[in-house]
């Protein structure tokens, strides 16, 4: 457990992809989120939604279904566009319970080609850290638009499937609302020093241990007390240096309920990542200064103030260690100042 080492997000699409098709399920159908075309192209959909929701969605997909419910997941809406001698097209609508969930699911991967399917202007309001609202990568398109997580997939990808999945996408997205990132995005500064740059495209958000061990990956136990009601942000930062070698850091941030619930994960946290490093440590006691242990993979330092719990992995030295945590966690004070004013 010590040796953290973060995990691809290749294999979590991998297991979303495969979906099984299973005859005979059947859900209480629900006004339809999207009003998609009966026909687009050479390709016809049925009449109505497969309707998935928690009590089938282990029917529907083989072991992703929990990364789904460990966000504020609604429902989801299934169709399929059939057409003669053509693969068929799958288009899955998840109607997530918050704007946040939704985007939470976009930042799983960012892999892809950003393209714009909004005809309104980009959310300007606060600085952009994910890189896109849309991806498409070999046939499939993934979708944040407000509450609704998308993925439009073609099976075989050829120019007129992808004209068909990209005006699909268009037609999820119209008039809905530009919603802003999660507020929690902006702790992580674009640069901390003159050294360590954020990696955009490894931003994830969250709020389950099984989510977070798809970024990076802790442990197999809940050991952060992770829930529906935590919201937390990962990302790596990269030190590039003159001879262009690289160092990374992975830099986590849960912002809890309450004191009391940010306080007992800490000390959980602790017990089980940190077991070798017991002297001087009080559980129970809230700890408003920064913490600094040498582990297997390098350096980490945690900070707790309040409600949240800045955690960073792998520094190269305890200086480091600070130097971010201290970044972090004065970003975070400062932007929960602002909040207030």
């Amino acid at each position: 457990m010590m040796g953290s080492s973060s995990k691809t997000v290749l294999s979590f699409l991998l297991i979303i992809i495969n979906v099984s098709f299973l005859e005979g399920i059947s859900a209480k159908m629900t006004e339809k989120t999207v009003n998609l075309p009966k026909t687009i192209g050479v390709w016809t959909r049925s009449d109505s939604a497969r309707i998935v929701d928690s009590s089938n969605i282990f029917h529907y997909m083989n072991g992703a279904g929990e990364l789904y419910l460990a966000y504020g997941f609604n429902h989801l809406e299934v169709y399929e566009y059939t057409a003669d001698q053509q693969d068929s097209i799958l288009v899955e609508v998840y109607v997530m319970n918050t704007s946040n969930d939704a985007f939470g699911l976009l930042s799983l991967d960012w892999g892809g080609e950003p393209v714009t399917i909004h005809s309104k202007p980009s959310y300007q309001a606060n600085p952009t850290v994910a890189p896109a609202r849309a991806l498409y990568g070999e046939g499939l398109l993934r979708i944040w638009a407000d509450t609704i997580y998308a993925r439009v997939m073609a099976y075989r990808e050829t120019a007129a499937s992808k004209e068909a999945v990209l005006s699909l996408g268009q037609t999820i997205a119209v008039n809905r609302k530009m919603s802003a990132e999660p507020e929690l995005l902006n702790i992580l500064p674009q640069a901390m020093g003159s050294d360590w740059k954020l990696r955009k495209d490894r931003v994830g958000y969250f709020r389950s241990h099984l989510v977070l061990n798809s970024l990076y990956y802790l442990s197999h136990q809940n050991i952060l007390n992770l829930d529906h009601s935590t919201e937390a942000v990962t990302a790596p930062y990269e030190n590039i240096s003159d001879a262009g070698t690289s160092k990374r850091v992975q830099v986590l941030f849960v912002k809890y309920a309450t004191p009391e619930r940010a306080q007992k994960a800490l000390d959980n946290f602790h017990n089980a990542y940190l077991h070798e490093h017991q002297k001087g440590f009080n559980p129970g006691v809230t700890k408003k200064h920064m913490n600094s242990f040498s582990v297997e993979d390098g350096w980490l330092g945690y900070a707790l103030n309040e409600t949240c719990l800045a955690v960073v992995f792998e520094c190269p030295n305890r200086e480091s260690a600070h130097m971010i945590i201290k970044h972090i966690s004065c970003n975070a004070t400062n932007k929960e100042n602002d909040h207030g004013k």
